[in-house]
């Protein structure tokens, strides 16, 4: 049987990044991919779908010097973002979170800035086994070692593994379910159904005149569930991805209101799908003075599959690891990415990177502490963000939007804006001090729902 330092299962950015870690650290590191095609890579690679939008503090979350990122991988520099409510809106230039990238941010290209991070990894020194899968993970405590079924059928036995399975989750549930009290599951907490989002997006050529190649768009209020909203990111040309995300499942019969929704028709029985969202969009903002099909043109060479897109978002609190069996969880299968700030490229970057040189340098004990330390405060943020908006409707985000551009030097809850509450008045008091409390809340790592020592070791 094959025999490895640390194996890794996955190939996107946690994996990608804790594959280079491991490898630059000395250790005998191998990384399997099941690979997916993509109308926009030659050979098959990581599940690379996700709007692919980078803020400037991100950029420093990842660890990265952006200069050394590749420039056919950074398709838009961004000046700013809307935030689209059904009759106010806010529109931020800064994040008002300090950082190193000089900009307010910029979209790229995801299936390049995946290969780059392949590549990273292969010139460290990681086997890169794209095509192959992991079918199954049983690990021995006495070592502990961990043997890996591969979809070829053969085993590789590993000291640690990463498991960066995505919001799927394929093989870390039941990795996982190993450790866990009688009783309990990690998919209690995990399970994709329950714990992510779906997200659509379409790549479409844009009118020049509307194209607008410095700022992303976001609606919010527009359609119903919990952190769903649509999206207009600016890509290279005048083409630009627009999208949405929702909850999986959603019933239109659950909605209270569906006429408030400017997306919903009287005669709709269900949810609309994603394409019929976007269609719905896109006439909505153009439709007075454009042919949206003729005029905003599919491009089919584009994205996973003739210029569409369908994939999972995590949408839930993260859990740690078992360290003690020698095994990290990172990115998305740790539900550290949030379909409220539209996946979660740079977390997922980040906790690969801490799990991969722990685990090259028998220092894995410590994981769950140190990806806390990285990137605890914008996990915090972002499940108070979505605490506090968990039940608006169009009205709620119409009354925030007009509190929000009520404040001088509206910037993000983070900065200078949490200093102006007194100054604009009672709602924006109040609306900080709900944060606050959320945040308060969640305190000592609180947002994590299943801990180190409840894993049965």
């Amino acid at each position: 049987m094959e025999r490895v330092d640390v194996a890794i299962v996955g190939g996107g950015p946690a994996g990608s990044s804790a594959a280079e870690r491991a490898a630059a650290h000395g250790a005998e590191t191998v990384l399997f991919e099941q690979g997916v095609p993509r109308e926009d890579r030659d050979e098959p690679g990581p599940d690379s779908t996700d709007a692919a939008g980078m803020l400037d503090y991100w950029v420093d979350i990842m660890d990265l010097d952006h200069r050394e990122i590749p420039d056919e991988v950074i398709l838009q520099e961004l000046d700013g973002a809307d935030f689209i409510g059904p009759s106010e809106s806010v529109a931020l230039n800064t994040t008002g979170i300090d950082a190193t990238y000089p900009g307010f941010g910029y979209t790229f290209h995801r299936a390049r800035m995946d290969d780059w991070l392949h590549e990273r990894a292969a010139e460290a020194g990681a086997d890169l086994r794209v095509g192959t899968g992991v079918t199954d993970l049983e690990t021995d405590l006495s070592g502990p070692t961990h043997t890996l079924t591969l979809s070829t059928g053969e085993e590789v036995e590993a000291d640690y593994v990463v498991l960066a399975d995505g919001p799927q989750r394929r093989v870390t549930l039941e990795a996982l379910d190993q450790f866990t009290p009688p009783g309990r599951t990690i998919s209690e907490h995990l399970s994709p159904p329950e714990a992510n989002h779906i997200a659509y997006q379409e790549y479409r050529e844009f009118p020049e005149e509307l194209f607008e190649e410095d700022r992303i768009k976001f609606w919010w209020g527009y359609m119903p569930g919990e952190t769903a909203y649509p999206w207009v990111f600016p890509n290279d040309g005048t083409v630009a991805r627009v999208g949405l995300t929702m909850p999986i499942g959603m019933d239109l019969a659950a909605v209270d209101d569906p006429a408030s929704y400017a997306l919903l028709e009287p005669t709709d029985e269900d949810i609309p799908t994603g394409a019929e969202y976007v269609r719905r969009l896109l006439e909505f903002e153009y439709g007075d003075e454009y042919d949206v099909e003729e005029d905003f043109p599919l491009v089919e060479d584009r994205g996973k599959s003739r210029g569409t897109e369908t994939y999972p978002i995590s949408s839930t609190r993260p859990i740690d690891s078992p360290v003690n069996a020698n095994i990290a969880v990172a990115g998305g299968a740790m539900g550290t990415t949030s379909a409220f700030h539209e996946g979660g490229y740079h977390v997922a970057v980040r906790t690969g990177k801490i799990a991969g040189r722990l685990a090259a340098t028998d220092s894995l004990q410590g994981y769950n502490e140190i990806w806390k330390r990285a990137i605890g405060e914008e996990i915090r943020r972002n499940v108070a963000f979505a605490d506090i908006v968990e039940e608006y409707e169009p009205t709620d985000w119409d009354r925030a939007f007009e509190i929000v551009d009520g404040m001088t030097a509206a910037t993000d809850l983070e900065g200078p804006l949490l200093k102006k509450k007194y100054s604009a008045g009672i709602g924006a008091t109040r609306l900080v001090a709900a944060y606050k409390k959320r945040k308060f809340e969640y305190r000592d790592a609180h947002y994590v729902q299943f801990r180190e020592d409840e894993y049965v070791i």
